[in-house]
């Protein structure tokens, strides 16, 4: 299983993570991963950390859709790639309504085809085969009726397969994962429903495909406040992540199991009550999702992880060295 380090968002208050890049790369730590919602862009600040380092793998979880032409992402993540020595892992992302809707002002219909042509468009670029044309609906090239003609990518990929990773939660997304791209970036993994939630939707992945799970990890001897901490960040995700009829956030925790709790927590929330949401969060679902306690509670909770699909696990919330390397050696050993 590889190791990750997940950033998520840079926030303004001089969130500067090099020196946790610079920990977990000395650690040995696969990649480092940022992340954009209607804030930071994720290019920005892992650009800022590949300078910096020289051998960590540099990840995006993800970069929207809607936010770039598929023309616009694939060039700036050929650039990185080339500045950062073949490093980059792109990883990409429908989002959600309420964002690609009243961020980017963009139609939210239709996700999976514009992911799938989205992708094909970027392999088309970076292959620099012949000029780029696209007859799908979402993203022509070239537009119709006007001056534009097809064009090829002036600058010379360092790889021209730069790996695509996809941000999907629902059966069909995840299908489409396995199908299109080199890996799945799954925001919540319950490890021991994987196989149930997803074995038929995985069944086509090629040999290599990589499952890079986000998993929040809380070293702690108080494992109720532990679990506290992870239920605070679930408590925003069900209840206010999301339109109240479309929040894909609540339907995957449905998915796992838990379609009453999420539908009551989410009603919660919208009706401002949030500190009973945050309670109407059950401790399995919590826990199932996260490795949170001692190291001793940690390690043990590792091997449902280890018996998962997942062969990547990327690590939410700590960011010292020592704790870094702690779980660098209950992971990898």
């Amino acid at each position: 299983m590889k190791l990750g380090l997940q950033l998520g968002y840079w926030q303004r208050n001089a969130d500067d993570a090099t020196e946790s890049v610079l920990a977990a790369e000395r650690l040995g730590y696969d990649s480092v991963w940022t992340a954009e919602a209607y804030g930071s862009d994720a290019f920005t600040p892992l650009a800022w950390y590949g300078a910096r380092t020289s051998r960590i793998k540099l990840g995006t979880s993800v970069a929207q859709l809607s936010a770039r032409p598929p023309v616009t992402t694939a060039m700036t993540a050929m650039t990185l790639d080339h500045l950062t020595g073949g490093r980059l892992l792109l990883g990409v992302g429908a989002s959600g309504p309420q964002v690609v809707e009243g961020w980017y002002g963009r139609p939210f219909a239709k996700p999976l085809a514009r992911t799938r042509e989205y992708v094909e468009i970027m392999r088309k670029v970076w292959r620099r085969e012949e000029p780029v044309t696209s007859e799908g609906p979402h993203y022509p090239l070239p537009l119709a009726g006007g001056l534009g003609k097809p064009l090829k990518l002036i600058t010379h990929p360092l790889r021209p397969d730069i790996p695509i990773y996809l941000g999907a939660e629902g059966p069909k997304n995840v299908a489409l994962a396995a199908e299109v791209a080199q890996g799945w970036l799954p925001l919540f993994a319950f490890p021991s429903k994987i196989e149930e939630m997803y074995g038929e939707a995985l069944a086509g992945a090629s040999a290599g495909f990589d499952i890079a799970a986000m998993v929040m990890v809380v070293i702690s001897d108080d494992v109720r406040a532990a679990l506290d901490g992870v239920k605070l960040m679930l408590t925003l995700y069900i209840g206010g992540m999301g339109a109240k009829h479309r929040n894909f956030h609540a339907d995957i925790i449905g998915r796992m199991g838990y379609a009453e709790a999420a539908e009551h927590i989410q009603a919660l929330y919208l009706a401002g009550r949030k500190d009973e949401a945050f309670r109407a969060i059950p401790d399995e679902l919590a826990d199932g999702i996260s490795l949170v306690g001692p190291p001793g509670r940690i390690k043990e909770r590792l091997e449902l992880w280890r018996k998962s699909p997942v062969t990547s696990l990327l690590v939410m919330g700590p960011r010292d060295e020592p704790s870094l390397k702690l779980i660098r050696d209950l992971v990898l050993g």
